[in-house]
């Protein structure tokens, strides 16, 4: 990027982006759960990868306009690579399949009937937090720092597990809200990075979720 500075600037008028990796988090949560969910003023564009590929999970979406349309009690099937090979979940730079929903990917299939491959490529250790799903009762193989196999669906019980970072964090808040039983996630603080007021939007949308230690936190 290069930039050409100027002697003085003016005002100007701008409106900030919806954020993609947010509404595809949400998207992911009323799948695991069976809810119909409608998320307003999306950029549809910026959703294409993340349909597609949260549609081989067998998670339908549809456009009305700017608007995106989860139905619910959608059956989550795992559609099979060509061959009836193994499906692989890969992210990659813009405009592929966002890094930062390979988490919630990894959520999602926990609740898909079949078997597929997540394959983080851009960063090393994200997948590393699979270890506080599978003590939630989540059938996964970590293969190496990049590559993790998911086996679903499966039950997952209530735990007390931490958050390490923001997207391993909305990850087990999604587990959490599709589990049995209680789950107490610590170190919430990394969630309320990348989800503004997460706890009341959830409870807006009828999940029982209480914030214990409510500290405000600066991005």
């Amino acid at each position: 990027m290069t930039v050409h500075g100027s002697g003085s600037l003016r005002g100007a008028t701008h409106t900030i982006a919806p954020d993609h990796i947010e509404i595809g988090s949400f998207m992911a949560l009323a799948g695991v759960t069976g809810g119909e969910l409608m998320v307003k003023d999306t950029v549809p564009e910026d959703l294409r990868m993340i349909r597609l590929v949260f549609d081989r999970f067998g998670l339908r979406s549809e456009l009305r306009g700017a608007d995106v349309i989860v139905p619910g009690s959608q059956e989550l099937v795992i559609r099979n690579d060509a061959g009836d090979y193994m499906p692989k979940v890969e992210d990659g730079p813009w405009p592929a399949f966002p890094a930062d929903l390979t988490s919630i990917a990894l959520a999602l299939a926990t609740q898909a009937l079949g078997s597929v491959i997540i394959h983080e490529k851009m960063f090393e250790n994200r997948l590393f937090f699979a270890d506080k799903l599978q003590v939630m009762g989540a059938a996964i193989t970590i293969c190496d720092p990049h590559r993790a196999i998911v086996v679903g669906p499966r039950r997952l019980r209530g735990e007390r597990v931490e958050s390490p970072d923001i997207r391993a964090g909305m990850a087990m808040l999604i587990a959490a809200l599709c589990a049995d039983g209680v789950t107490e996630i610590g170190n919430i603080r990394q969630i309320d990075r990348g989800y503004e007021r997460i706890d009341e939007r959830l409870r807006e949308l009828g999940a029982r979720i209480a914030r214990v230690d409510d500290v405000p936190v600066h991005a």
